[in-house]
């Protein structure tokens, strides 16, 4: 008996005990002639009819032939009185589906089985004929379907209903015909027939918002008694509360008592299913989400790993939106941290890190270093992810969780794990520049003993951007040029590039750099010595020692200023001649992107050391690039600054357009997105007239049509307006879409020659003072307070009138002025009667700003706000001030 629970255990040998190893489809084949035998042998039969359905679900696939025969075999098969065997043969004909010409002949002996005495003989027949008939046989078969609906016993009910399910994607027309039985079905006391039945019943109804939001009000009230049923209406409900709005008298929302109700339910999954819906209404308030908070917290000492497992997860998810509702459950969660269940630990930790307190860092990395040695690394790239943004939340806490990841780097491990940690050191070394010195001798140590080549070439490439600037790049050389002793080919290669970098950016390294660089000229790879040959020849061809000109760094190590795919598709056209190649033959406008590679790129957005380099200014240095390109606005100047997209059209509309707003000290460009969602049609000709009466200080001065947006292929079209310099000019604009549209042959795919001029209103949008504010943050805000000065400090008071929270006053404030908050400081402590935030940003004109916020309210309510501003100018100091005074 030991012996048997020993193999059993042994997951390597499993394969081995399946009773289906080693069968083959032609074997199997000639077994099934047993169905032909005057004297069945059930058993047999039930066995045979298992290993076919084995090959097919395994993915073998029979021959027309081959099918038919086993098809027709198995019809004989109706003739035996085994309730087992008839129940393998319903199976087998769903499997089979056999064309039209061949489900006649089992037509009849179903039909005979769904009206017999045999409850489990009905269920299945109405299952396997709903499967294999066509709309013209189940017309002849529509009454029946309809009684078993209503049928007395549960078995029968759910057949045609979960049928019914499925014959409303293709036959839905005369499902929708059951709607009064499947209604009395949702009053069964059966508790699987009320699920099914209310699953068919919103189906049926769902493209009519009013008849599903009329369902659930009628089911809300208490009528439904199955506790799947019941998880069902939930999400149903919460489906409506989603497309209805908020009460703007009370600010009460519609079904939020059901919801709140059905946490008292005696069913747990109820109750959790009621809890998760609560927690991801959008827009959800700490008021709302207390008693979902309070059973999920329940729910993290049960004794059942699933229900742990499910209020740590959904847990997990509030963390990201609402950190400080879910602080009530760290202490629950701490106990989690030694689970059994790796992911409830995982799980555990991760939100840990989301909702713990700067002062309470240390106590947790000790607990998690204990814990990273017993978790698979798919669960440690999690907690690696967790530690980067806590690390972000609090950047004065960066030398321990900095310690922390280099220490677990050191350990064994994948490559996804490795890559996760190197990145998230790479991101706290761009956002926190105290960290860059450590972070980098961090990453140093690593490529000494790293395994992975891509890692390696990745980290001397962001060695070779980072390491120039530090204070001593020279210590960086030595674990340099190890890697061109030690590494292989590609690795060195990298490497004579990075010696290269700081070459051309430390001129005082340079006499060292050439010393190594030459060496490099004997290497056995083509491209090692390749490199180092250009290397020599434009950064110091003579040897002499001088300051790298500006145009070989940028021809070196800039960045390449078109578009990839554009470089490609003019490389593969280019014809070998005595004609060189010439790269300024290369267009440099952005193409457009069909809609779905767009969010699939953004699914997939790169961080760490696959992003470029990560600053305040990184999307303004593509918009730079974009707008630089276009003749029209190539004399605005340096971009400042380019705002969020701003949706112009509601969802699902004809067209989808979306403005960004890109700031100049002169001038603002207004970049409209457009995308046309109607396959039939194409635009040309597009532009946006924009009606400015309501912005007095701006007055147009160009304008960037659009040739053509064909169907689901974004464009751009651009407007731009000239402003007083350097003023933080404000307005509201109305815009209006103007294009010529042509009907396109759907076949053919080509547009009409004729076109109809046509327009589409668009939403209207405001520049508002936070556009001239740029959001960069500071490590420690202290120091930079301090370093500012007093000298254009400006105080002052200020009431901001009732507020539903102090949250929601902190907020406003934050998004009135655009600057970035600091050291986790807009996060504010739930029931508090006060609150600081700190924030910093750049004004327009490039004047460092410092905000400091002393929030506080009374019992009434009343917010009041005392509002400390430092900056490099004083006319800014007071800019800020009158913006929070008007």
């Amino acid at each position: 008996m030991a012996q048997y629970v020993k193999k059993d255990d042994d997951r390597d040998e499993e394969a081995e005990y399946s009773p289906f190893s080693g069968i083959e489809k032609g074997a199997v084949l000639q077994e099934a002639r047993v169905f032909n035998d005057p004297q069945l042998d059930s058993r047999r039969c039930s066995q045979v009819i298992t290993k076919l359905l084995y090959l097919l679900n395994q993915g073998d696939t029979f021959t027309k032939t081959e099918a038919t025969e086993v098809f027709f075999s198995v019809t004989k098969l109706f003739q035996a009185r085994d309730i087992g065997l008839r129940r393998m043969v319903y199976l087998i004909i769903k499997e089979l589906s056999p064309s039209a010409d061949e489900v006649i002949i089992v037509t009849s002996s179903l039909m005979k089985d769904m009206n017999s005495k045999t409850d489990v003989y009905r269920a299945n027949a109405i299952r396997v004929l709903c499967r294999i008939t066509d709309g013209t046989l189940l017309t002849q078969i529509e009454r029946y379907l309809k009684q078993a609906i209503v049928d007395k016993n549960p078995v029968v009910a759910s057949a045609a209903l979960v049928s019914g399910i499925h014959l409303l994607q293709t036959n839905p027309e005369i499902v929708k015909r059951w709607s009064n039985e499947v209604q009395e079905a949702v009053q069964s006391r059966a508790a699987l027939v009320q699920f099914h039945a209310l699953a068919l019943l919103q189906q049926i109804r769902q493209n009519d918002r009013l008849a599903v939001s009329k369902l659930v009000t009628s089911l809300t009230k208490g009528t439904v008694r199955s506790p799947l049923a019941q998880c069902l209406l939930i999400r149903y409900t919460s489906q409506v509360i989603r497309e209805s709005s908020t009460n703007s008298q009370t600010g009460d929302r519609p079904f939020y008592d059901y919801l709140e109700g059905c946490l008292r339910h005696k069913s747990e999954m109820v109750i959790f299913e009621a809890a998760r819906a609560i927690t991801e209404l959008s827009g959800v308030t700490s008021r709302e989400l207390t008693p979902a908070i309070t059973v999920l917290q329940l729910f993290l000492s049960s004794s059942k790993p699933v229900l742990r497992f499910a209020a740590v997860r959904t847990l997990n998810k509030v963390a990201m939106t609402h950190p400080m509702a879910v602080t009530t459950c760290n202490i629950d969660m701490e106990s989690l941290i030694s689970d059994q269940n790796r992911s409830i630990a995982t799980l555990a930790i991760t939100t840990l890190l989301k909702t713990g307190n700067e002062s309470g860092v240390d106590r947790l990395m000790k607990q998690i270093t204990n814990f990273m040695s017993d978790i698979a690394d798919e669960f440690k790239i999690v907690v690696v992810d967790a530690i980067r943004s806590l690390c972000l939340k609090f950047p004065l806490k960066f030398r321990t969780l900095m310690g922390f990841l280099s220490n677990i780097l050191r350990e064994e491990g994948g490559f996804e794990y490795k890559k996760a940690i190197v990145d998230s050191i790479v991101t706290i070394i761009r956002e926190i520049p105290d960290a860059k010195e450590s972070g980098l001798l961090h990453l140093c140590e690593f490529i000494e003993d790293c395994e992975f080549t891509y890692l390696s070439t990745q980290i001397l490439h962001f060695l070779g951007i980072e390491g120039p600037k530090t204070s001593d790049p020279s210590k960086y050389i030595r674990y340099i040029y190890n890697r061109v002793i030690l590494e292989n080919a590609t690795v060195r290669a990298s490497a004579v590039s990075t010696l290269a970098k700081f070459g051309a950016m430390v001129d005082a390294l340079k006499p060292r750099i050439f010393v190594l660089l030459r060496r490099c000229l004997y290497d056995n790879d083509d491209e090692v010595r390749d490199r180092a040959t250009l290397y020599l020849n434009t950064i110091g061809g003579d040897g002499s020692v001088v300051e790298t000109d500006k145009d070989v760094k940028e021809f070196l190590f800039g960045a390449l200023d078109l578009p990839l795919a554009n470089l490609e598709t003019s490389l593969k056209n280019y014809e070998p001649s005595e004609e060189p190649f010439d790269i300024r033959s290369v267009s440099r406008e952005v193409k457009s992107q069909p809609f779905a590679e767009k969010k699939a790129a953004a699914a997939k957005k790169a961080t760490g050391l696959g992003a470029p380099p990560v600053g305040p200014t990184s999307t303004v240095d593509t918009y730079d690039k974009l707008l630089l390109s276009i003749p029209e606005f190539s004399t605005f100047g340096q971009l400042f600054k380019s705002s969020a997209p701003v949706e112009l059209t509601e969802a699902e509309t004809e067209y989808a357009v979306n403005v960004v707003k890109h700031i100049f000290d002169r001038h603002v460009v207004f970049q409209y997105n457009c995308t046309n969602t109607i396959p039939e049609q194409l635009l040309e000709d597009v532009t946006i007239l924009v009606d400015a009466s309501e912005a007095e200080e701006f007055e147009e001065v160009a304008t960037k049509p659009l040739k053509s947006l064909p169907y689901d292929t974004p464009g751009q079209t651009y407007v731009a307006f000239e402003k007083p310099e350097g003023v933080p000019a404000v307005g509201k604009f109305s815009n209006v879409l103007r294009f010529m549209v042509k009907e396109v042959d759907p076949s053919t795919g080509e547009a009409e020659e004729d076109g109809v001029e046509d327009e589409y209103q668009l939403e209207e949008f405001e520049v508002v003072a936070a556009d001239y504010m740029l959001k960069v943050g500071v490590s420690n805000f202290r120091n930079a307070w301090e370093s500012l000065g007093p000298d254009f400090e400006r105080v002052d008071e200020y009431g901001l009138g009732p507020r539903e929270s102090l949250k929601e006053a902190v907020s406003t404030v934050i998004n009135l002025l655009g600057m970035q908050p600091c050291e986790g400081t807009e996060v504010v402590a739930a029931n508090s009667r006060s609150h600081t935030c700190l924030l910093s940003g750049v004004y327009i004109g490039n004047v460092k700003v410092l905000v400091r916020l002393s929030f506080g309210v009374d019992s009434a309510k009343e917010v009041a706000m005392k509002l400390a501003v430092r900056s490099e100018d004083e006319g800014v100091s007071d800019a800020i001030h009158e913006l929070v005074a008007n």
